[in-house]
């Protein structure tokens, strides 16, 4: 049972924590321990939990549901060994006792033995009526083990046994979803659907599958059903609208978010896709008030960031395209892709020192593009620091190995620093892979072009 603030059944809750305060012992029968106990872990007050199950014991030392209540503590605590042998202490006074069994299957699934927890769970199967927490459970530890059609099976069951628990609707479908099971997935739901046709989880699963087919025209149609069943499912909105942006229904698509806007709290999300239609529909000053809500609403949305940095690119407006992506860089100083959107706009500023600190910061969050290696390498060779963008090139090609454009620009800047046997070795290396690129020399190494040794390599190309 669980307690709430305007329940005469929380009597006993008060009463207990009102015990706490005054240390005088009273009386409370052992399911009144048992629900106080369940409270507190729902509530994750592991030290108050704690406290119930000692005092309960200490007036109840038989009861094997409180003994239970202390396994549980145990297994969350990781004490594994004092969980077990409380277990088996258990198991020995009632061997028929389900919760023993599903407790054992607690424990071996923290041990990563998850197939021996699943015949636990079997076996508990044997002794209750009560099998959808079970099959639930047997359905998780099949997750565990990747094995998704087995997890399919336990959840499918779980439904059979009760329609409204969607919690296992969801895990049927991302079963169907990592086995790339669409269709099956649709052919599942029509099923559900015929025997449940208001259930507007079911709708909008429906729909995503059919999204993901780009079958637009029935996702609509199912997110539709979905609305009709329940009015106030902010997911429906949210996905219509998706659909219709896909059709370029930009208008449609604009209500659709904006009803969500009042049926919850502003979601960035929304915020966001509006603001994306209204700059398709080129009413940027609406797009763009609605990038300004987006990062507002929160500004740990890098989509948002993003948005309204990318906007005001496009409009070759650098100065406020830095101004946002600095303040996106603030708030979070490793996210690659700020770092790259912040060395594109200073190259387009002509900042190349801040450019290349860009790409460079990029590489170093594991950003191995092969377009960040060269362009970073380029900015090195503008700033007049040729060893350093040997370096940067020589670690590119860790990654792309025989890369052409990568070989003639090493070449060319071997042959600045007059190492003419490394020029060599990588401009041969760059007419093997590909004999087109050698124009890469004319317009990063013009000087080098003139060199005898060069020119006669360069000749011998097919």
């Amino acid at each position: 049972m669980e307690y709430s603030s305007n329940d005469n059944n929380s009597l006993p809750l008060t009463k207990f924590e009102s015990m706490l305060k005054t240390n005088n012992v009273l009386f409370f029968d052992s399911e009144e321990f048992e629900n106080i106990i369940h409270h507190y872990l729902n509530q994750g007050k592991m030290s108050l939990a704690k406290k119930a199950i000692k005092l309960g014991l200490d007036q109840h030392p038989t009861s094997t549901n409180l003994k239970l209540f202390k396994v549980e503590v145990y297994v969350f605590e990781n004490k594994l060994v004092q969980a077990d042998s409380l277990l088996n202490e258990l198991y020995q006074l009632e061997p028929m006792n389900e919760e023993i069994y599903i407790q054992k299957a607690n424990i071996l699934s923290k041990k990563d033995e998850h197939l021996q927890a699943i015949d636990v769970l079997k076996k508990a199967l044997e002794l209750t009526d009560d099998v959808v927490d079970l099959y639930s459970l047997i359905g998780m530890e099949y997750l565990f083990l990747d094995q998704f059609e087995n997890a399919k099976t336990y959840f499918m069951k779980c439904l059979e046994e009760d329609i409204e628990d969607y919690s296992a609707l969801y895990n049927i479908i991302y079963c169907f979803d990592f086995l790339d099971q669409n269709t099956e997935a649709i052919e599942y739901l029509n099923l559900f659907l015929d025997e449940n046709p208001y259930c507007e989880v079911a709708w909008h699963q429906l729909g995503k599958q059919y999204f993901t087919l780009k079958d637009y025209k029935k996702a609509l149609a199912a997110f539709d059903f979905a609305i009709i069943s329940d009015d106030t499912f902010v997911g429906a909105y949210l996905e219509k609208g998706k659909v219709l942006e896909k059709l370029k229904r930009y208008e449609e698509a604009i209500e659709f978010y904006s009803i969500t806007l009042k049926l919850d709290d502003p979601t960035s999300f929304a915020l966001l896709r509006i603001g994306n239609c209204y700059e398709k529909l080129k009413k940027d000053d609406l797009a763009v008030q609605y990038y300004y809500k987006t990062v507002h609403e929160d500004p740990l949305l890098d989509k948002g960031w993003i948005a309204i940095t990318r906007f005001y690119n496009r409009r070759k407006n650098y100065q406020k395209a830095l101004y946002y992506i600095n303040k996106a860089i603030n708030i979070d100083s490793q996210n690659v892709i700020y770092w790259k959107l912040y060395a594109q706009i200073n190259m387009r500023l002509n900042l190349y020192e801040e450019a290349e600190r860009g790409f460079k910061k990029t590489l170093e969050l594991g950003n191995y593009e092969l377009s960040t290696w060269i362009s970073r390498g380029d900015l090195l060779l503008k700033l007049g620091e040729p060893e350093a963008a040997v370096y940067n090139f020589e670690q590119a090609v860790e990654f792309y190995p025989e890369n052409a454009e990568l070989e003639y620009r090493l070449a060319g800047l071997y042959f600045i620093l007059n190492e003419t046997d490394k020029g060599s070795f990588h401009l041969k290396n760059g007419l093997k892979y590909n004999s087109e690129y050698t124009f890469i020399l004319d317009e990063l190494f013009p000087e080098v072009c003139h060199k005898t040794q060069v020119k006669n390599l360069l000749k011998t190309k097919l």
